[in-house]
């Protein structure tokens, strides 16, 4: 059977990035050729990187690209013209294009993106403003310049349609709820998925034995409570806003705080357009709150190294996102009546930041945890790995997640589903 390609995009407001996988059967895990991606869409100039093999390209300044589109037409000229990639010469060589799209609502597995799922997607992009959009003008892209792909949307809310149903239902007027589709979603979806399975892997366990407690700690942060290789709750909400705070992010807040912060919070944001209806509000605590507003920096790192350096900025929020962490986990560890296998840390800060596994870990002592301080400094690359000390009760893990090898593999699995009818 001749290799397939795949390409699994995640499309944000300021970045397109695309890995190529290449695949044979339904089941044999895909194998990756290239990643490439173009930052720097909303500040110019755009850059790329690009790995494929021994070749690797950062931070290339790149000129004429305006926009997602643009980005997207760029990257597929660059890797059907790259002569170390033999697989992908033309457009047409792409048999599934799939995309990472936060919002799905209801949906609750990979679905194959035709005109009326499409438009659906777009009327639920009021539900996720500024998030949504970014993936649907990629899926455009993609059907004008590779018309023969099947394009396939991955939600990030579709693992956490298991949430009880308490755990999902807001106290409000349940007629209004419905009518809006005002609910809990959860996010982070692709990321639990493959936590799940990884860790699962890892223990030498059954999927459906499995209970963790996972952390998703990056720009975008969140927790995920998994009962039985089940998601029974999750701090995000309705929206990506709801939980921990992140690098613009506020996290949870008191609803009527943004009244108080500003009297114009139900306006229409200056970024407003007819594509995404942002109020005020939404721009505030979406774009204008998190470490950025309490430390002018939006890089973790940063602020972690300037915390142990004394800095009271970077400490007060470094201490507030560890108090915020240490709340979900006591609550999830109540959840699982105490029957957890493991902490596991995931996302880019939850893989390299020692430091903060550290202060969490430690907060978290008295549920039963330890940390291997000599293992946590210098975990390695391996894609799960065992942090906690020996003689503690339950384990400590960092678990290198990949949104878009998961994206793949499902795609793969439930290949001859998705195709596209001729």
């Amino acid at each position: 059977m001749p290799n397939k390609i795949i390409l699994a995009i995640n499309a944000g407001s300021s970045s397109v990035k695309v890995s190529v996988f290449t695949y044979t059967t339904p089941t044999a895990d895909p194998q990756e050729l290239a990643v490439i991606q173009v930052a720097g869409l909303t500040a110019p100039p755009a850059t790329l990187k690009y790995d494929r093999g021994d070749q690797h390209i950062k931070n290339k300044e790149l000129s004429d690209i305006n926009g997602s589109e643009s980005a997207y037409e760029y990257i597929l000229n660059h890797l059907t013209s790259d002569d170390g990639l033999p697989e992908l010469k033309h457009a047409d060589d792409i048999e599934f294009a799939c995309h990472r799209v936060v919002h799905g609502g209801d949906y609750d597995k990979p679905t194959r993106i035709d005109r009326d799922t499409l438009h659906h997607l777009e009327e639920l992009s009021d539900l996720a403003p500024l998030h949504n959009a970014g993936a649907l003008d990629i899926v455009k892209a993609v059907h004008a310049k590779c018309p023969k792909a099947t394009n396939v949307a991955f939600f990030d809310n579709a693992f956490h349609q298991t949430l009880p149903l308490a755990a999902r239902t807001y106290a409000i007027d349940q007629k209004v709820a419905k009518r809006n589709k005002l609910r809990k979603y959860g996010f982070h979806g692709l990321s639990y998925a493959f936590i799940t399975r990884a860790v699962a892997s890892h223990l030498q366990k059954p999927v459906e034995k499995l209970n963790i407690i996972a952390l998703h700690l990056g720009s975008g942060a969140s927790a995920c409570c998994i009962q039985a290789g089940k998601s029974i709750d999750t701090t995000m909400g309705l929206t990506p806003l709801a939980g921990l705070p992140g690098a613009t992010r506020s996290g949870d807040v008191d609803p009527s705080l943004i009244f108080h912060f500003t009297h114009d919070a139900g306006k229409p944001s200056r970024s407003s357009t007819t594509d995404m209806h942002i109020t005020q509000a939404e721009d505030i605590l979406n774009k204008k709150s998190g470490w950025k507003a309490l430390t002018g920096t939006t890089d973790f790192g940063v602020i972690s190294s300037k915390a142990g350096e004394g800095n009271e900025e970077c400490q007060l929020a470094f201490d507030i996102f560890v108090d915020r962490i240490s709340d979900f986990v006591g609550a999830y560890y109540v959840k699982l009546k105490g029957e957890v296998d493991a902490l596991v840390f995931a996302g880019g800060i939850g893989e390299k930041g020692a430091a903060l596994r550290k202060a969490v870990v430690e907060k978290a002592g008295c549920l039963g945890f330890g940390l291997d301080e000599e293992v946590n400094e210098k975990p390695g690359e391996q894609l799960v790995v065992d942090v906690g000390r020996q003689g503690f009760k339950h384990g400590v893990l960092v678990c290198q997640t990949d949104e878009q090898s998961e994206m793949a593999r499902e795609c793969a699995q439930e290949a001859d589903g998705l195709r596209r009818k001729e």
